[in-house]
């Protein structure tokens, strides 16, 4: 985690990555601690998940090159109030410069509540190299 090591938005939010594969990353997150102000799982929250798992995905399939996001859009189709949210994220294009990945977010009852699409563009050199 480098230098901002302390500083980690997925463990602030409580987001564990359980499966690292190229071809499906999923990840989960507490809905609890993540409510907006009628006391749904905040929209931003989901963002947050899809842009957490669609980056993983992104990384390991473009070799583990440095990938960061480009574009991201959420649809969000229903509310969750408690429990742990999954997003499953699978990539739909792969190419040299650019990955995009579609993440199904489902609540525990295996409802989709949130369906995302990331873009990242996969950089040459890492950031400030």
């Amino acid at each position: 985690m480098g230098e901002f090591g302390d500083e980690q938005l997925n463990e602030k939010m409580g987001i564990e990555i359980i499966d690292w594969n190229p071809d499906r990353v999923v990840a989960t997150m507490p809905v609890k601690g993540n409510l907006q102000p009628y006391g749904l799982l905040h929209g931003g929250a989901n963002a947050v998940l899809a842009e957490a798992a669609g980056s993983t995905c992104a990384a390991l399939k473009s070799g583990g090159k440095v990938t960061v996001g480009l574009e991201l859009s959420c649809t969000h189709h229903r509310g969750v109030r408690e429990g742990m949210v999954t997003a499953v994220a699978t990539p739909l294009h792969v190419g040299r410069s650019t990955v995009t990945v579609e993440i199904v977010i489902t609540d525990e009852a295996d409802r989709r509540t949130c369906t995302a699409r990331l873009t990242c563009m996969v950089l040459q050199n890492a950031p400030g190299a």
